[in-house]
């Protein structure tokens, strides 16, 4: 499991079973089609009773898969497909996938070798970016030791790739001796961040999608990871640790032996080019997978801050960017993360533990948001 996906999603979805589906399904026919010009909406069955109560802003829900680990689920520029990374029957670890919103249809787009993870389109162009280990081998990389607790496992053989959104043309982006991961594309398709290793800690960086004009937007110690832009392409967002004294030790450490240990992570906004940075949460939790509001006031993600004793449920939660008017936005009891807005807002796409019908089963959901 990278750090792109967490490891924890498999981990607590082990702990903690899903809970069962009910009633007052309806069609996507008895839906109001608003969503564009065209009146277009995803198809799939709407059931609100996959809804936790307290979750206001949302309705109109889908489930999009049904089995396996799902996860990281990222809207097409149009808004009508996503690009997902599951683990299913018949693939051995984490592959690739584009879905078409419009009948759930799935393709698998990477090659099936390797481990891959972190998948987005890029604006402007028929192709998608990804990383994967296929390059050092067809075999699936080894699962992390927890002989030390729970480590995220730093696979060196991640390198980026881009492809056309069929899977073909594969070509390589970011191929560096250590982690390169984590890439997600701005808007308008003229920039990939993504999290490196190669100044010895982990860094985001930005690149144009042809190779060119490698810039490092992050230099403190400690794991920067899992960001992504604003609408407008000026914003980043992403997740953070900064370990000081004892803690900055055992992180060098863990880092030696290509793991970190992910307990303590803190959401971060900047500009695009990594200054001007603000610090959104301070809540000692774990937060990860934050996502802009379409127009960048306020943030989504995950976090176990609902859950101090344990740490095994985590909940979406929105925020100001000036880390004012934190709110919890789903209720599950155990698993909600890797949320996503449509480009226009009105979806929001997120992997849950919801009525999973086994232990270990994470699957993606589509509602309308409201605010």
């Amino acid at each position: 499991m990278s750090l792109c996906r967490l490891g924890w999603v498999v981990l607590l979805a082990l702990l903690l079973a899903g809970c069962a589906g009910g009633d007052g399904a309806k069609t996507v026919d008895d839906a109001e089609a608003d969503t564009t010009e065209e009146a277009w909406a995803p198809g799939g069955t709407i059931d609100d009773s996959l809804l936790e109560p307290g979750e206001k802003h949302l309705r109109n829900i889908r489930q999009l898969t049904f089995g396996g680990e799902n996860a990281e689920g990222y809207f097409s520029p149009d808004g009508r497909k996503l690009i997902l990374q599951s683990k299913r029957e018949g693939v051995e670890c984490d592959q690739i996938f584009v879905m078409d919103l419009t009948d759930l249809s799935t393709e698998m787009v990477s090659s099936g070798d390797g481990r891959t993870t972190c998948s987005y389109f890029i604006p402007g162009s028929d192709r998608v970016v990804y990383a994967s280990t296929h390059a050092a081998s067809a075999d699936c990389p080894p699962e992390p030791d927890f002989s030390k607790g729970y480590v995220w496992k730093l696979y060196d053989s991640f390198d980026i790739y881009t492809a056309k959104e069929d899977g073909t043309d594969l070509q390589p982006l970011v191929v560096e001796p250590g982690y390169d991961a984590e890439a997600t594309v701005s808007l308008d398709g003229k920039k990939i961040i993504f999290t490196s290793i190669r100044s010895g800690d982990l860094e985001l960086y930005s690149i144009n999608p042809d190779g060119t004009d490698l810039q490092q937007l992050t230099t403190e110690l400690g794991y920067d990871g899992g960001a992504f832009y604003s609408n407008d392409g000026s914003k980043i967002v992403w997740r953070a640790s900064r370990p000081e004294g004892e803690e900055a030790e055992a992180y060098k450490a863990l880092l030696a032996e290509n793991s970190i240990r992910p307990m303590n992570l803190e959401v971060f906004v900047a500009d695009a080019d990594g200054k001007n940075v603000v610090q959104v949460t301070d809540n000692g939790a774990a937060n990860f997978g934050p996502f802009f509001f379409p127009d960048a006031s306020k943030v989504i993600f995950s976090s176990n801050a609902g859950d101090p004793e344990s740490g095994r449920n985590f909940d979406l939660w929105m925020v100001d960017v000036d880390g004012g008017a934190a709110e919890q936005v789903t209720f599950h009891e155990s698993f909600d993360g890797f949320p996503m807005f449509s480009p226009d807002g009105k979806y929001l796409v997120f992997a849950s533990n919801r009525n999973g019908k086994e232990r270990g089963e994470t699957n993606l959901f589509l509602a309308e948001w409201v605010d």
